[in-house]
């Protein structure tokens, strides 16, 4: 294919859905998409927000401190992938229409099984939306787990191969618990096999330290610094319920994660991807619980990249 060649939309999706591991389909973007940076961007989990209408949340957000928006695009998310054609560009329209980015969306998609996949990746295209997040994967009661990670390589390559066609990168997230990637060392060993530009991380490092002691997730954050495309913040603490320990939720930076050497890390790699906060408790003020947290990140994105985050 002509690198210069313009493409419809109808051209893009066709790419799209007949892409393959391999097949590189250069489609040329038809917006500005987020702004160039130098440090990464503060962006808002928009499930923090799931009552808000998509089209209030730019405004809402916009006098927070915040760069941008990690849209979710998922049945009961902002978005509902199978009403696509009417909704996606209308969300991403109006939340840089009220001057914020949208660097990423997070999605459900594990394969290209879904339909909707190929008119959400398109018009992301052609709105100039770099990143969008894989759903997960498991183990389950798999028998045969060298035989699971295969099949999760798969499919994180046909999302890959789909990624490629719209000239975006799939980013998967590490979880907790039973998910792929939770150990850190069996997704990247699927990540080292494929094209860096369009397969990455979203690490969490809330996630990764309840996975380990604060040592092992920096471990982890150094293994998947090659291919980290985003990062995710969460906190926790855990807490004793009756004899068994759990984990429990709380404000940036009073849990248990070292935020100084995360954001050292960040800095010391020249990260300048989407950091995203996640919010998994219920706060007496969501709006006030919300500035503490982007306050928090951007004090820390300060004092690790020595200057003030530009907004």
């Amino acid at each position: 294919m002509n690198a210069g060649m313009k493409l419809s939309r109808r051209q893009l999706l066709a790419s799209a859905a007949a892409a393959v591991p391999g097949v590189a389909a250069q489609v040329p973007r038809t917006s500005n998409g987020p702004n160039q940076r130098t440090s990464p961007a503060v962006c808002v989990y928009s499930q923090i927000l799931a009552k808000v209408a998509y089209d209030e949340l730019g405004m809402m957000l916009r006098d927070t401190g915040i760069d941008g928006i990690n849209l979710t695009v998922f049945p009961g998310g902002h978005v509902d992938p199978a009403n696509a054609d009417l909704h996606m560009f209308r969300s991403v329209e109006a939340i840089t229409g009220a001057g914020l980015d949208v660097p990423i969306i997070s999605t459900r998609y594990v394969n290209l099984s879904e339909a909707s996949i190929r008119s959400v990746l398109g018009i992301c295209s052609e709105m100039g939306v770099p990143l969008f997040r894989s759903g997960s994967w498991r183990y389950g009661n798999a028998p045969d787990l060298p035989g699971r990670l295969r099949e999760v390589q798969r499919d994180v390559a046909s999302l890959a191969a789909i990624a490629r066609a719209a000239k975006m990168t799939v980013v998967v997230q590490n979880l907790t618990g039973d998910s792929v990637g939770a150990a850190t060392w069996d997704m990247d060993s699927i990540l080292r096999s494929l094209d860096p530009q369009t397969a990455g991380w979203d690490f969490d490092i809330g996630n990764a330290t309840a996975e380990g002691e604060a040592g092992s997730s920096a471990v982890a954050l150094r293994l998947a610094a090659p291919r980290l495309k985003a990062v995710s913040v969460r906190d926790f603490s855990w807490t004793k319920d009756g004899s068994a320990w759990k984990l429990t939720p709380c404000p940036l930076g009073e849990g248990m994660v070292d935020w100084a050497a995360f954001f050292s890390t960040l800095a010391r790699v020249h990260f300048t991807g989407p950091v995203t906060i996640h919010m998994d408790f219920q706060p007496p003020s969501l709006i006030a619980a919300l500035r503490h947290d982007i306050d928090f990140v951007r004090k820390n994105l300060s004092a690790a990249y020595g200057i003030a985050a530009p907004r």
